[in-house]
């Protein structure tokens, strides 16, 4: 296996392992059922009114989970980074379309299970379910800590919360994403940021 795949794959597997054990047979399993997928910016990954195709561990780029409300007015929920998977699991599992969309926000490169090969993996590990329970509740507990933020809070608050949750982001993505998870104008964010400076 080429070096650079070979640590990729292992990026993937030291993450699984946070979630229970697997013997080099299920590891070899595991790998052989993963495709590395790239997707230039804009790219989707999964979109609404498709069902998804994927569940993937996010290698390099930034991923957007986005609607459009019934302004049609496009809105980010939340963004997933390298070293997550990035699925819409519910209607990934059940095999249902999807209502948003999943978007790449720069350019991605992502090892991908597509359903089949994923239930495979179950069916063929012992205590896979288990696991994937609990990466399954990490990647969405994540995904809800970082979600768009309490309107509540004010835009500056708010902006500053993004700071913290997606502290290497803010240089990578377009500020109308950013603007629209917080739910405020790009001109307002600009005044934000540059009064913060």
């Amino acid at each position: 296996m080429h070096f650079t795949l070979y640590l990729r794959m292992e990026a993937l597997i030291n993450f699984i392992l946070q979630f229970g054990d697997l013997n080099k047979q299920q590891i070899d399993f595991l790998l052989s059922k993963v495709e590395m997928l790239e997707f230039k910016k804009n790219d989707y990954l999964s979109e609404a009114g498709k069902v998804p195709r994927y569940v993937a561990f996010v290698l390099e780029g930034v991923f957007r989970f986005c609607y459009y409300n019934n302004k049609s007015e496009e809105i980010t929920n939340y963004f997933v980074d390298e070293g997550n998977f990035v699925v819409d699991n519910e209607r990934f599992e059940s095999q249902i379309v999807a209502s948003e969309y999943v978007q790449a926000v720069t350019d991605c490169k992502v090892l991908a299970f597509n359903k089949k090969d994923w239930d495979e993996i179950s069916d063929t590990i012992v205590g896979w379910e288990m696991m994937k329970a609990k990466m399954v509740k990490k990647c969405l507990t994540l995904a809800m800590e970082r979600r768009s933020p309490l309107v509540s809070e004010d835009a500056t608050t708010r902006y500053l919360s993004f700071i913290e949750a997606f502290p290497n982001l803010i240089n990578r993505i377009p500020l109308s994403y950013v603007a629209s998870y917080l739910g405020v104008t790009q001109q307002s964010l600009s005044r934000i940021r540059r009064n913060i400076r």
